[in-house]
């Protein structure tokens, strides 16, 4: 039940956090999906600092990292809306806003989760 309530409330904050970076970039949405990839990208760079750092120090307890990483960064990051917002680019005929988002998305994504662990592990 800890576990659970440890997802909960790291997800509440990541979904929140989400959200007000949502709306704040709502005026961009219509030309880019801004907002997701931007939230993304840095999830992934989130995710990748505290797997480096708990790794490096060993000073993150496994509750921690329940609530950092699957709680939180699960919670703050979000793949249904990048794939709602691929299948839309698609929809609209702008295959090449559709190619940026999709191959930038899994790119920068992978490279800030490298550059995250990196930060700790040189």
């Amino acid at each position: 039940m800890k576990n659970f309530l440890l997802v909960f409330i790291g997800g509440g904050f990541g979904s929140g956090l989400r959200y007000i970076i949502s709306i704040s970039l709502s005026q961009y949405a219509k030309i880019f999906p801004y907002s997701t990839f931007l939230v993304n990208a840095i999830g992934c760079l989130l995710i990748g600092l505290i797997m480096g750092y708990s790794q490096k120090e060993y000073s993150i307890s496994q509750n921690q990292m329940l609530l950092l990483t699957t709680g939180f960064c699960g919670g703050f990051t979000t793949f249904s809306a990048f794939a709602k917002e691929n299948l839309k680019l698609i929809e609209d005929g702008e295959i090449f806003n559709f190619s940026i988002y999709l191959l930038g998305s899994i790119i920068i994504g992978i490279i800030a989760v490298y550059i995250g662990f990196q930060v700790f592990n040189r």
